[in-house]
């Protein structure tokens, strides 16, 4: 079932990891959503490799309402991303209208500041696990975990089931 009617939002900031940008939106225009890519305030983003993205839009312009989801890369741009007061705002407002939010590796950083993991089962990478207890989460150890509307997982190799799940959210 194609999910043509739905808008996502993936967020970007410097030092973002390839696979958790690239693999979500390109499975999710495969879909049919319509995906934008925000960004903090430039044009463009490099990962932790140098490869880049494109922002179509930033983060402190767009309507939460617009949006349908949001997918949070991980690598260590959640790092930054934890800082910027807009982009959790738009986490904050996907979260309390009850829409997926999504992300997968250190993007858990984003989720805990937006704090929306207190009380909810999670996931991420391991390394930041306390930082996710200590925000109130029950953080465990497997592929994808689905609390509500909350969709994280830990690491590139859990993509396929991350991104299967998110559709499946969006009615895909």
């Amino acid at each position: 079932m194609a999910i043509s009617d739905r808008t996502v939002a993936v967020l970007a900031e410097h030092d973002y990891q390839e696979l958790e940008l690239h693999y979500p939106r390109l499975r999710l225009l495969e879909a049919g959503a319509t995906v934008h890519v925000l960004g903090t305030g430039e044009d463009r983003y490099l990962s932790e490799k140098g490869y880049g993205v494109h922002a179509d839009r930033n983060v402190a312009d767009v309507d939460p309402g617009d949006y349908d989801a949001v997918v949070i890369p991980g690598g260590m741009a959640p790092d930054a991303m934890r800082t910027d007061e807009h982009l959790i705002d738009l986490v904050r407002a996907l979260d309390d209208a009850k829409k997926p939010v999504a992300w997968i590796c250190h993007a858990g950083w984003v989720a805990a500041s937006a704090d929306i993991v207190r009380g909810r089962r999670v996931t991420s990478v391991a390394s930041i696990k306390d930082d996710l207890v200590n925000a109130g989460a029950e953080w465990v150890d497997e592929e994808v975990v689905v609390d509500g509307h909350l969709i994280s997982s830990r690491t590139p190799p859990d993509l396929p089931a991350f991104c299967r799940t998110l559709i499946g959210a969006l009615g895909g």
